[in-house]
């Protein structure tokens, strides 16, 4: 794989987890990959807040494309425009009737743009789980703000869920696009609208505020996240609302009548403590949560092209055909 793909795969957002007694160690393909994200540019784009505002001044002079790479002639490409944003269907070229969707909220901390790694996955749910994906360009902060961009998410949602019928309706998402996925829900159940299905939340980004003490430690490990770098993305994202409004820290919010959540997450990922908290949190309300946490894998494992990687991406395909 070279380098070119490996920096792609990584523009997403990252998710981890916490390890069980008995589970095996990470494999050697990951304990490579973990070699390589730590030389890659990542983490030093998140050392801190002027790191994050140098990176997002250069986007708004060169915006980063957000089109889909070739995917395949097995898969149908659409877009079209709804509430004023692009938004992406792929399909099965051998026909769609009696699908099943998946909307997909790509990561990038609120402010990176869809990246091919997330157009991959999306390919891989349309061909091996034969489901028609749903894929907005949400705007991206600092330009759009959590108090406009979480509902109108929700909106896309509760309209794809109406056309939806009785098919399955599965909302998915890594990182940021996992707490953007996670906030629409709780939307959607505060106002008295149906839930999907699921939720698939890799490494979920629940809470903007980056608050925990064990954190400071986790992120010496985090071969590809900052805490200050995240505090700032955070904040852009949240414009005139507090870091911590359930738009933008979702784990703040009401777990009650939510849909059941599979959550990947790892335990290089410094973001994995909110996982853990956000799995007790619903379960403690009688939400289905099905977690897992793997010993030593970073930020996004799920996307990534290491064993753990492809078994996350079977039990995705499997939960949501």
């Amino acid at each position: 794989m070279s380098v070119a793909r490996i920096v792609s795969a990584l523009q997403f957002c990252p998710d981890l987890c916490a390890p069980r007694s008995r589970e095996p160690g990470p494999s050697l393909q990951s304990r490579g990959f973990n070699a390589l994200l730590a030389l890659l540019p990542y983490k030093q784009q998140l050392a801190s807040a002027e790191a994050v505002q140098a990176h997002v001044q250069k986007l708004a002079l060169q915006p980063a494309s957000f089109e889909p790479p070739n995917l395949g002639r097995d898969v149908e490409v659409t877009l079209t425009k709804m509430g004023g944003w692009p938004v992406y269907y792929t399909a099965p070229a051998s026909g769609h009737e009696g699908c099943n969707f998946v909307m997909f909220l790509h990561g990038g901390g609120y402010i990176n743009e869809i990246v091919p790694a997330h157009w991959r996955l999306i390919g891989q749910m349309t061909r091996k789980a034969n489901v028609v994906c749903v894929v907005p360009i949400y705007p991206l902060a600092p330009r759009a703000t959590a108090k406009d961009v979480v509902p109108a998410t929700a909106e896309l949602l509760r309209m794809l869920l109406e056309d939806a019928g009785s098919a399955k309706v599965t909302v998915a998402g890594n990182s940021a696009g996992a707490g953007l996925a996670l906030a629409a829900c709780q939307w959607l159940r505060d106002r008295g609208h149906r839930q999907p299905d699921q939720m698939m939340l890799i490494s979920p980004a629940a809470d903007a505020s980056v608050s925990r003490p064990e954190q400071i430690e986790i992120a010496k490990r985090d071969p590809i996240q900052d805490i200050p770098g995240i505090v700032e993305a955070g904040r852009l994202y949240a414009g005139e609302l507090d870091i911590g409004h359930p738009f933008v820290s979702p784990l703040n919010g009401a777990f009650r009548a939510l849909a059941p959540m599979t959550i990947f997450a790892g335990t290089r990922d410094l973001l994995y403590p909110d996982s853990v908290d956000l799995a007790e949190r619903a379960r403690a309300v009688g939400v289905p949560v099905e977690l897992h946490l793997l010993r030593d894998q970073p930020h996004n494992y799920a996307l990534m092209p290491t064993p753990e990687g492809r078994k996350a991406r079977t039990l995705i395909m499997r939960a949501v055909a």
